[in-house]
């Protein structure tokens, strides 16, 4: 029997993912949803009164905007976590590399995405496509972070690492914090035999970039995780993309300098994992800083 716990703000896209939930779950169900129209809480803060109010014993955290095309995935879930106990969190969109570079949970420049899911796309001008990476060919693949748009979880779990409410108060970062919290006592997997068909995508913006900030600060001392785990080489080649990319953002939203510079220099780690990354980001912060003047 499975919980699912959704964050509201559209009571017409509720009503569809329900009657989806009950036209595909196949197992005993219940919906705990928030109306969260003005969005005064935290998504954090209601998946916690989903996980008190919750029965059942596997909970499912899902946006509302998606449509869950296979059929008896109720099954699936209770299948997966009875065989596999060592598994804490079982998401469709993961990555087995979470950089110390801020960034979401995919990151930039080695491919560590394992993901099936069905993405539209804001602009209208792309058509819907199939994201589908499994190139280890496994329906579970052990993964550092999953994607917040759908993820299950055993409720015992749940309650003991719970969503840090206290640090992630809007709607960004809690995906990644809670799939680091889960991974340090369990696995963390993506899954291939659930397929979603998700109809928005992420909502990139200053607050975005301010709750990864918080996140990297509380994990900094934890980063990078790597469960798969690829060579030194190509760490260091992702690191480096990936905070290249992280100083584009923060000119983007105009943060200043200092931040990038902070981030960098913190307890010395970019320094220790290779001196040369290290002298090559701090000069690129300077250059691309310098063109702003």
């Amino acid at each position: 029997m499975i919980s699912v716990i959704i964050s509201s703000a559209n009571p017409s896209l509720l009503a569809d993912a329900g009657k989806n939930i009950e036209d595909t779950i196949g197992v005993p169900y219940e919906i705990i949803a928030f109306d969260n129209r003005d969005g005064k809480k935290g998504i954090c803060e209601i998946y916690n009164e989903g996980i008190q109010r919750a029965a059942h014993e596997i909970l499912c955290f899902m946006h509302e905007d998606i449509c869950i095309k296979s059929e008896g995935w109720g099954k699936i879930i209770n299948n997966k976590f009875a065989e596999h106990s060592e598994y804490g969190l079982l998401g469709i969109a993961g990555s087995d590399y979470k950089s110390l570079a801020p960034s979401g949970w995919n990151g930039s420049g080695i491919d560590t995405d394992h993901v099936n899911l069905i993405q539209h796309y804001k602009s209208g001008k792309k058509d819907p496509a199939h994201r589908f990476k499994n190139i280890l060919n496994k329906d579970l693949v052990e993964v550092s972070c999953v994607d917040g748009v759908w993820f299950c979880v055993p409720k015992k779990i749940a309650a003991e690492v719970l969503f840090d409410q206290n640090t992630f108060k809007g709607f960004h970062g809690y995906d990644i914090d809670f799939s680091l919290a889960v991974g340090r006592k369990y696995k963390v997997g993506v899954i291939f035999d659930v397929l979603i068909e998700h109809f928005s995508e992420g909502n990139y913006n200053k607050t975005w970039m301010d709750d990864t900030l918080k996140l990297h600060d509380k994990w900094y001392d934890h980063l990078p995780v790597n469960v798969l785990p690829h060579s030194s080489k190509k760490i260091l080649y992702a690191e480096k993309v990936t905070f290249q990319y992280f100083i584009e953002q923060l000119i983007h939203f105009k943060f200043p300098m200092r931040v990038a510079l902070a981030f960098l220099n913190k307890k010395n780690k970019f320094a220790q994992m290779d001196l040369k990354l290290f002298l090559k980001l701090h000069y690129y912060i300077l250059k691309k800083y310098a063109t702003l003047r």
